[in-house]
Formats: C-alpha cells, sequence, structure tokens
C-alpha cells in the first residue's frame, strides 16, 4: 500500500500539469488567432501590383537621391495655404521630375481622391469603357515607402452613388499607369496618406456634369460626416500629360521640326492660360472641352492631352466639391509647363530610374503642373 500511494499521487499530478498546460496552450493560440484577426499581414491584403517599375520610383533610398538632387536645383516655393487640387504629369520622372517636384513638396493632406486617365491600352483591352467611372477593389495601392491604404471614401462612393455611373475593375486599374504615377511623390511627402483611385473614361460633356454633380455630393457629403477640410484632410489630384507630338503620334497639327514645336508649346500655354488656370467655372471647362475634342468627344483637334477627359471631368467634380462645402471658387496657378524635348533625361544614374520612351522632335510629351487654390 505504502508503495502504491506515490504512484497514485505521480499520476494525478501528472494529469494536473498536463491539463494546465494544455489550458495555458489554449490561451495563447486563440490570442495569436484573435491577434491574426484583427490585422491582416500586408502579404495576405490584395495589394495592387506595379504596373511601371522603370519610369517611376518604387525604392525609398533612390526616391531620396531624387527628391534631394530636384530640392537643390529648384528655386521658386508655392504656398500650400489654401491650396486643394492640383494637375499633375504621369510620364517618367526623369523627365517630368522638375514638374513633379514643386507641387508635390507643397502638398500636406491625410487622404487624395486620384483622377486618373483611362489610356487607349485600356481600352484596347476591356471594350466597352465609355461615360463611365472606374473604381477598384484593392485593400492596398503600390508606395515608395510602403503600401498605401484604400480611403474609406471608396466604398462610401460604391454604396452612395448610383451604380449606372461606375464599374468596378480591378484589371483596368491595374494595367493604367495614370494613377500609380502619382503615388511616389505622394506618399513620400504624406507618409500616412490614403486615397480613393478613380478612372475616367471618355465621356460628353452632358454626361460629365452629370456624373460629376452626383459623385461631388457624395463627396460632400462625406466630408461633412467625417469633418474633413479640403486641402489639409483631403485633397484632389488629376492625372494628365498635356500634348503628345510628332511623327510618332501619328500628330502633326503645327507641322514638323523645330517650328512645329515652338508652335505646339505656344498653343499649350495658350489652352492652360485660357482654360485651366484663373477662375474655373462651367464655362470655362466647357471652353477647355471645345479645344482638348474635335467633332465629338471622341475625336482630336489642334492637340493630343491625355487628360483631355480626367481634367474637365475632374475640374468638374473638384469645383462643384468646393462650391458645396465652402460656397467658395478654385483658382488655378501654374506650378511649372514643360515637355520631354525641352527637359532631356535627368543627370541621375544608377537609381533604378529609367525611361520607357524616347524624345526628339518626333517624339516629344508636353506637361503643366497646376495648383488650385480657395478663392
Amino acid at each position: 500500500m505504502i508503495i502504491g500511494r506515490p504512484r497514485k499521487i505521480n499520476s494525478s499530478i501528472r494529469r494536473s500539469i498536463m491539463g494546465l498546460l494544455l489550458f495555458i496552450f489554449l490561451i495563447a493560440a486563440s490570442g495569436l488567432l484573435l491577434a491574426m484577426a484583427a490585422r491582416t499581414p500586408v502579404d495576405k491584403q490584395k495589394i495592387r501590383p506595379i504596373r511601371d517599375d522603370v519610369g517611376f520610383c518604387w525604392k525609398a533610398d533612390s526616391m531620396k537621391i531624387l527628391v534631394d538632387y530636384l530640392a537643390s536645383e529648384e528655386k521658386e516655393k508655392f504656398s500650400p495655404t489654401g491650396l486643394v487640387a492640383a494637375i499633375s504629369p504621369h510620364d517618367d520622372y526623369l523627365y517630368a521630375g522638375r514638374l513633379y517636384y514643386p507641387l508635390f513638396s507643397t502638398i500636406k493632406t491625410k487622404e487624395a481622391v486620384i483622377f486618373g486617365v483611362t489610356h487607349g491600352t485600356v481600352r484596347s483591352e476591356i471594350k466597352g469603357l465609355d461615360s463611365i467611372l472606374i473604381l477598384d477593389d484593392f485593400e492596398l495601392w503600390p508606395g515608395v515607402l510602403k503600401p498605401i491604404a484604400a480611403s474609406t471614401l471608396r466604398e462610401y462612393i460604391k454604396s452612395h452613388l448610383n451604380s449606372n455611373y461606375y464599374i468596378v475593375n480591378d484589371r483596368a486599374q491595374e494595367i493604367e499607369h495614370s494613377i500609380e504615377a502619382l503615388l511616389p511623390f505622394l506618399q513620400y511627402f504624406n507618409p500616412e496618406v490614403k486615397i480613393t483611385p478613380i478612372m475616367v473614361t471618355p465621356m460628353p460633356l452632358d454626361k460629365m456634369e452629370e456624373i460629376s454633380e452626383r459623385l461631388a455630393e457624395v463627396i460632400s457629403t462625406y466630408m461633412k460626416e467625417h469633418n474633413l477640410t479640403a486641402g489639409k484632410d483631403i485633397f484632389f489630384l488629376i492625372s494628365a500629360d498635356g500634348n503628345h507630338y510628332g511623327k510618332d503620334f501619328n500628330n502633326l497639327a503645327f507641322g514638323e521640326g523645330q517650328e512645329a514645336w515652338e508652335k505646339a508649346r505656344a498653343f499649350d500655354r495658350q489652352l492652360i492660360a485660357n482654360y485651366m488656370t484663373g477662375i474655373i467655372d462651367d464655362k470655362k471647362i466647357a471652353g477647355l472641352t471645345t479645344e482638348f475634342w474635335g467633332k465629338t468627344y471622341l475625336d482630336y483637334k489642334n492637340s493630343y492631352w491625355c487628360g483631355k477627359y480626367s481634367i474637365p471631368f475632374g475640374l468638374l467634380t473638384i469645383e462643384k466639391v468646393i462650391k458645396k462645402n465652402l460656397n467658395k471658387e478654385i483658382k488655378g496657378q501654374l506650378f511649372g509647363y514643360s515637355d520631354s524635348y525641352s527637359e532631356g533625361v535627368l543627370p541621375l544614374r544608377k537609381i533604378g530610374l529609367g525611361t520607357t520612351a524616347p524624345f526628339s522632335l518626333r517624339h516629344w510629351v508636353s506637361y503643366a503642373a497646376i495648383g488650385y487654390y480657395l478663392h
């Protein structure tokens, strides 16, 4: 009996210890599962892949070299006070860097609505993209510092805007480069920024006015519900390169050679002065479309601006949002204008950046950086 008792005690102790260990394990496992549920790792989230890893910068150290160089070259500073919106180029950084820098170094915001282009490459693959906006379902977008989260505004738009006015198409957003082009500069100067990407397809002016009115109502309501201040909490960006000129584009409205380049640049500057700067109103935007478009909204006239839809639609929406929220107007100020033939390539080597197209008198693209201030 004396010998048997220790065995019974040891067996009991073992069972107790094993039960305690099992209890501790279950508690720890539950905590781990709860933590995993609360925060999904970035690599498990739906992230929009990079479209262009040549013309745009996706490494922080390379971006710092680029920004430091551009800062050392920039001679003019622009006021951030009252700045609520802007037109930005989306060409290669080695071509258009001098236009990106003064604009994005002035922007300070928590989130941004970005009106992008729907380029021909997208419309060639996905048919029927006309008179509609394109949204996405990606949880994250690529950034130069870390992935960029989508703003809750995007889902708010989906649930409040008439579904006839938009589609959700991740493939279209994935192969379009005009929105991602702005992200490295935007995030570099606003590390915690969130975005609402909106691609604008070809559409006539009356449809632009109709959709922009409804979209402006949705965005304005969202801003009021979340106590957002335009320019400080939320910013509006329009992605658009200017004229695509030369034989390679089958665009010779002003002829060929140096003289044609000078005339085409002068025409660009006239468009900017007459329609994209100063006080912006519906009449001015309508006038811009008569210069961007030919006989119909699908045709070209004297220039091949790839922002021929994103600019008028974006300006219509922004103008209405500011009017509804603040009862103010917007006034455009030119931050800079240039083109790939004038600029050439920035003298930066071995930083992971390149060019995706040539520059010459038979192939050049113009750019404008324009800021819009409260007035």
